[in-house]
């Protein structure tokens, strides 16, 4: 009976191990090094189109992890730009998206309502494979499509450093 009973409880524990070691994750995010080089590469995008911006680069929490604000670039843009990382890291989508889906969509419509959302275009998630680790926000361009384009061509840029 002794047997039985501590082979129940060395199953039981082993199962508990197995249990426990499957709680644990693992998540890529993005690096500060590397968020600093997207922010830099979107302001100098929109810089080379005559655009003063604000660049944020948060993580894949929504959590900033650069930020850059051109010369001249507007008060507003510091927010606007936070924003629109914000909600595309949060969405795992790009902003321009998400407005098209409240417009079109009613049971999009109470986005826009969630706390520290801003349904503009110009954010957009940063990829690592499948994997979102973070997201770029943009803003200051004369258009949310604007914003858009310059972080779509600073991550173009630092594509291979994604892998």
């Amino acid at each position: 009976m002794n047997k039985i009973f501590l082979s129940l409880i060395a199953s039981s524990l082993a199962l508990a191990a197995g249990t426990a070691t499957a709680q644990v994750r693992t998540e890529k995010n993005i690096s500060s090094a590397l968020a600093q080089e997207i922010a830099t590469e979107t302001v100098n995008a929109c810089s080379a189109k005559g655009y003063n911006v604000t660049a944020t680069v948060v993580d894949r929490a929504g959590l900033t992890r650069s930020v850059l604000r051109a010369d001249n670039a507007g008060p507003h843009t510091l927010s606007a730009s936070y924003k629109k990382a914000y909600t595309s890291a949060s969405a795992r989508n790009a902003t321009t998206a998400i407005l098209e889906s409240v417009q079109k969509t009613p049971a999009s419509q109470y986005l826009p309502e969630i706390e520290g959302f801003l349904v503009l275009g110009g954010g957009v998630p940063i990829r690592s494979g499948n994997d979102v680790i973070g997201a770029v926000g943009v803003g200051g361009a004369p258009g949310g499509h604007l914003d858009e384009q310059c972080a779509m061509a600073a991550l173009d840029k630092v594509k291979d450093k994604l892998q």
